[in-house]
């Protein structure tokens, strides 16, 4: 994050059954008028908007309700059409939670968030990990393409820890949307190695955790 100025305040785009990791991508197709005008803010300004996962809506209740917790994402690359419309990359950076929500402030959600920072393993742990993932992530592919096998290792490789490793994989393997919140909520990073490898296990045709 050196040399990166985070908001205070931050336009959210908030999607049904989608979640941001940190260190993953995520391509939008920016259409309604409401996200078009939060686009163009974040371009004019730092380049960020976060990502809110819409949860399905509790018993008595008939809106859908944000999670608490999301991402904060960086504009890597944004093309506009003639229509108006825009294709966007964007770059998760950091979990935040939301703190509060603006009424009136702009026409797009809008809201206070805090930066979520994670817990980080000694070297010795950190080294067991990274291998103990990059194992099961291997077994778990064993009948794949060696390419896809090869693009995955590399993505753990140039990870460099453990934290950023578990996102960037959960960000390309994980695909339950509540998986993926309950691992975007998970903050240890410990408890997010294990819930990898116990699902990389359980894909693994050779594993006794194989179902």
């Amino acid at each position: 994050m050196e040399g990166l100025q985070l908001p205070q305040k931050c336009g959210v785009i908030l999607l049904s059954d989608t979640v941001l990791f940190p260190h993953g991508a995520l391509p939008l197709h920016i259409f309604e008028p409401r996200y078009r005008a939060m686009l163009a803010d974040a371009i004019q300004g730092n380049c960020f908007f976060c990502v809110g996962n819409l949860l399905e809506a509790r018993e008595g209740d008939s809106d859908q309700r944000p999670a608490s917790i999301g991402t904060l994402g960086l504009i890597r690359a944004s093309r506009e059409a003639e229509n108006g419309t825009s294709n966007v990359l964007l770059h998760g950076v950091m979990r935040v939670v939301f703190e509060s929500w603006s009424e009136n402030e702009v026409p797009y959600p809008y809201a206070t968030i805090r930066p979520i920072l994670g817990t980080t393993l000694a070297q010795a742990e950190e080294t067991q990990y990274l291998q103990r993932l990059q194992n099961a992530l291997n077994g778990a592919l064993s009948g794949f393409p060696k390419e896809v096998t090869d693009q995955l290792n590399e993505i753990i490789e140039q990870a460099g820890d453990s934290a950023t490793a578990s996102d960037a994989i959960a960000q390309q393997l994980i695909h339950d949307p509540q998986d993926r919140q309950r691992l975007l909520e998970t903050t240890e990073v410990r408890k997010r190695l294990d819930f990898l490898i116990r699902f990389l296990e359980r894909a693994d045709p050779n594993s006794s955790h194989y179902l």
